[in-house]
């Protein structure tokens, strides 16, 4: 609070020096709210010197009815300090007055007792200080002059008049704007003063100081300047802010610079709503208006709401200035956030709410924007004005057109508290209120709309607030939520009997209706029919058409009861004639990314949203969830795993806990992103954030078993690992899921087969997939078939298998799955040019795609690092390995091959010597990295 007051402080010893000489003086300390007076008189008797004697006094408001108070606590600082004997003289020379003073008792009052003191006592108090003063300069300090009670007040004007002789410096602090300044005998003894003293607000040097001072390191330079910023140079806000900042345990660095700007100290807010209750009316009036209305009011209507002419507006606006409460001179704007909350705490509710009320209307009145009145409509407890209702809904429309529907929801349940709406009105309400929570509070929206559909009264409108609510991408409906949906569509009818927009109603009801059985093998089936009947060419001339038609390809799709090639013809006729805009959020239409995923027909699409426009947004909404969602599963299909991982961890956290649409393909997303990149990290967060989301999706259920297997194989648990596997594979084949490119399941539960022994199993299972790869016949399913089948079969037939996959897989959008074929096949093959050349290809992709470990492994076989020393274990020896490191006995393992414990022992050796340990605890180490590969 100090810094930068040397200036005032060398003109106190000026000063203290002339009166030493004989010339006494007046000083007056003024300055605003916080600038540091009281420090400054505080510090002034250590710079005055042991010869100089102090006499200090400090006046309060609750103290001015107290007469002489502030006289007493002058005289009374005379025996702090003073020896006895000086004591004893001042008694005797002084006689009854200055015991009277001394021994705090009644002082001598003017004629018929009144307060303002006689002559005699007036000029016995100077005499009794010139008597103090002809030994030791005197150095009178009096803090906030403005509270001093009147007869003190009376007392210091006569002595001001009067200071020759007495080789004093009287040093009086006050602060400005404050309405006691204006009494005529604090004016007498202001226009005396000698100097005036105004402390100037800090630099920011000085503020840098202060940081060093409160955390006892220097701050960063962002972070000193924001504080510099947010205080205006005042002391007492400054130092507020650190405080605070330290007591919660922030460090001074430039990430906590938007801590420090959200800082509201409570400590100080309570000073300032002290200081706002001693202010005039006009003043309170004033600074209550400019906390309603905030930054956004003009002046104009800051003094119409406080009930100020044009002269009363500009003279309370000058003394909230000199208060130092404005952020700059002339200008109706706070100084700091804090400010705000004072003056709202100074006043009472009804105060409050009464203010709000007529800002609204004020407001309104004057053509603000809508959600300018609706924020003051926000803040009253009832409004009674009529046209309250449809500001309200403007904002909220608003809202929903910038993407915050979380404030358009407060908005439209605001509107819903007026007792007046009833009938279809309030349906319509509830309906545009369902519509804005729809993006992140599903649950409800689903319940006001079931509240709006039976205020509705024609099977349209019932139909059309129904489709308000959001599909889930990959969910499961609720179970009243499928009954509104059957409801409704009876109510309305079959699309065939209707015409125009009620058609269109209906072909919607429908699309939700098939999506909501796609759990279900029967309804699966029966809408791949209902897409057989509309013909090999689909109607999409309308949204509806487009939307039941995306619905039952995806049926198809996850039956593979239509081959890849014609879902990916018909998903793209969906995507020419569909814009990707905002709305289709809330609509069957993302599907369509899924069933070009699946379909692997990913290249050359150039109609899908780019998430670098989302990104850059405030307001979040669902959209940009599902645009980096998609953007991820795009990606992943091309094999760039490295690229997919950002999109798919934005979505992640921009889906949050309510967004299930969004977030379910962003788990989905993130989980081929972790099972690629074997993220061990990645995985443990997503298995954790799937079991807090707690969803009856077969998706996430599915992607939260992948994750499990995963995990467990990492650690060895290979038996674990299977058994997880392949209780996905039951679960979607039960609910008729038999697509082989969204989970992929059977070529990790036959890798880990083979891993733990069981051949046979294994080349069953990938025989399975193979055929399931044919049926689909996309060109990564079938390559990926094609490639597990070449890693379990030996000799000539094994490296033909994977020739074929890698000739499969050239016409597949994804590179990373060619890189693996590639790298796979050139070390069956001999170290010749053909080898070479693959092992140089898939390097190259892989790189591309940003796969380290596939670049790696491509570069081992053309000489430049060495091998591993696991990739010399034979396959034999990985097995034994495996089934050792999954804790199985030396004679189980031998009993689970057919062979002897003595051959099990063997083999246990050699390949201890190849991975350079000594026994099966250090086998445990190294176990997890055996042989990776062959999980992807």
């Amino acid at each position: 609070m100090l810094h930068e007051r040397d200036t005032e402080a060398a003109q106190v010893r000026d000063a203290l020096k002339a009166a030493a000489a004989g010339t006494s003086s007046l000083l007056l300390l003024t300055g605003p709210l916080g600038i540091g007076r009281t420090a400054l008189l505080q510090r002034l008797p250590q710079l005055a010197g042991e010869d100089v004697r102090v006499l200090r006094a400090n006046a309060a408001p609750m103290e001015q009815d107290f007469a002489f108070g502030v006289v007493r606590q002058l005289f009374d600082s005379l025996l702090t300090g003073a020896p006895p004997e000086q004591s004893e003289r001042w008694l005797r020379d002084h006689g009854d007055f200055a015991r009277m003073v001394l021994a705090d008792d009644t002082l001598p009052l003017g004629e018929s007792g009144s307060v303002s003191p006689s002559e005699t006592v007036l000029n016995g108090l100077r005499s009794l200080l010139a008597d103090v003063g002809a030994d030791h300069p005197l150095l009178i300090l009096v803090d906030d002059l403005q509270w001093v009670d009147a007869p003190s007040l009376r007392w210091l004007a006569y002595l001001v008049k009067r200071l020759h002789g007495l080789r004093a410096v009287l040093v009086c602090a006050l602060r400005d704007g404050d309405p006691g300044a204006r009494r005529l005998t604090l004016r007498e003894i202001t226009d005396s003063a000698q100097r005036v003293l105004r402390p100037a607000p800090l630099s920011l040097a000085a503020a840098k100081a202060m940081v060093l001072d409160q955390f006892g390191e220097p701050g960063d330079e962002d972070f000193a300047r924001a504080c510099h910023e947010i205080s205006a140079g005042n002391p007492l806000f400054l130092r507020s802010v650190l405080v605070t900042l330290a007591a919660a345990g922030h460090s001074p660095t430039a990430g906590h610079v938007e801590t420090a700007r959200r800082q509201r100290p409570a400590q100080l807010r309570e000073w300032l709503a002290g200081c706002m209750r001693t202010q005039p009316q006009p003043v309170r009036d004033l600074a209550a208006a400019i906390a309603v209305l905030g930054d956004q009011g003009e002046p104009d209507l800051m003094a119409r709401l406080a009930g100020l002419d044009p002269i009363g507006f500009a003279a309370a606006l000058r003394v909230l200035g000199q208060l130092g409460l404005l952020a700059a001179e002339k200008e109706p704007r706070f100084l700091h956030r804090v400010v705000q909350d004072a003056v709202e705490s100074s006043m009472t509710v009804a105060e409050r709410d009464r203010l709000h009320d007529a800002a609204a209307a004020l407001l309104y009145r004057n053509g603000s924007s809508a959600e300018l009145v609706a924020a003051q409509l926000m803040a009253v407890t009832a409004s009674q004005h009529p046209w309250a209702v449809e500001v309200l809904r403007a904002a909220a429309d608003t809202a929903l057109r910038r993407g915050a529907p979380d404030i358009a929801t407060r908005y439209l349940r605001r509107a819903l508290l007026d007792a007046a709406l009833s009938g279809e009105t309030r349906g319509r309400l509830l309906i545009d209120l369902a519509t804005a929570e729809r993006g992140w509070d599903p649950a409800a929206c689903e319940r006001h709309i079931s509240q709006a559909i039976p205020l509705l009264t024609t099977p349209r409108q019932r139909a059309a607030a129904a489709l308000r609510i959001s599909p889930t991408v990959v969910g499961v409906a609720p179970p009243a939520v499928l009954d509104l949906f059957h409801q409704v569509a009876e109510d309305l009818g079959p699309a065939a009997a209707l015409d125009g927009s009620a058609r269109d109603v209906a072909l919607r009801l429908e699309a939700r209706l098939w999506y909501a059985g796609y759990e279900d093998p029967a309804e699966l089936a029966a809408a791949v029919e209902r897409l057989s009947a509309l013909g090999e060419e689909p109607p999409l001339g309308s949204t509806a058409e487009r939307e039941l038609a995306v619905v039952l390809l995806d049926a198809a799709m996850l039956t593979t009861r239509r081959p890849a090639a014609e879902v990916a013809r018909l998903a793209g006729r969906v995507l020419e004639r569909e814009p990707a805009t905002a709305d289709r959020v809330h609509s069957p239409l993302p599907l369509v990314a899924v069933a070009m995923v699946a379909a692997d027909s990913v290249r050359g699409i150039n109609s899908w949203p780019e998430p670098e426009r989302h990104s850059a947004r405030q307001d979040v909404t669902a959209v940009d969830a599902l645009v980096h969602a998609e953007q991820a599963l795009m990606l992943l299909a091309r094999g760039r795993v490295a690229r997919a991982r950002e999109p798919a961890e934005r979505a992640m956290r921009l889906a949050g806990a309510h967004w299930s649409e969004a977030g379910i393909l962003a788990t989905v997303a993130l989980t081929g992103v972790a099972l690629e990149l074997e993220d061990s990290e990645l995985v443990e967060g997503l298995l954790d954030e799937a079991g807090r989301r707690r969803s009856a999706s077969l998706a996430l259920t599915a992607s939260l078993q992948l994750l499990k297997a995963s995990q467990d194989a990492r650690y060895g648990r290979w038996t674990s690992a299977l058994d997880t596997l392949l209780a996905c594979g039951r679960q979607l084949e039960a609910a008729g899921w038999r697509n082989p490119v969204l989970f992929r399941w059977r070529p990790w539960a036959a890798a880990l087969q083979h891993r733990i022994g069981d051949s046979r199993a294994a080349l069953a299972l990938a025989e399975e997939e193979h055929a399931r790869a044919e049926a689909w016949g996309a060109p990564v399913a079938l390559g990926r078939a094609l490639r597990l089948k070449g890693r379990l079969c030996d000799g000539a037939r094994g490296t033909n298998l994977l020739r074929e996959s890698a000739d499969v897989l050239r016409a597949s959008a994804n590179e990373l799955e060619l890189a693996r074929s590639l790298t796979l096949l050139a070390r069956r093959l001999d170290n010749g040019p053909e080898s070479v050349a693959m092992l140089r290809e898939a390097g190259a992709l892989a790189a591309a795609c940003g796969a380290p470990w596939l670049v790696e492994q491509a570069e081992q076989g053309h000489g430049a690092p060495a091998p591993r020393p696991e990739a010399a274990l034979t396959r034999t020896e990985r097995t034994v390995v495996s089934l050792a490191g999954g804790g199985l006995t030396n004679q189980e393992i031998a009993d689970r091959l057919g062979v002897t414990s003595r051959a099990v022992e063997k083999h246990l050796t050699h390949a201890y010597r190849k991975l350079d340990i000594s026994g099966r605890r250090q086998l445990m180490e190294v176990l997890p990295r055996l042989d990776s590969e062959i999980l992807r």
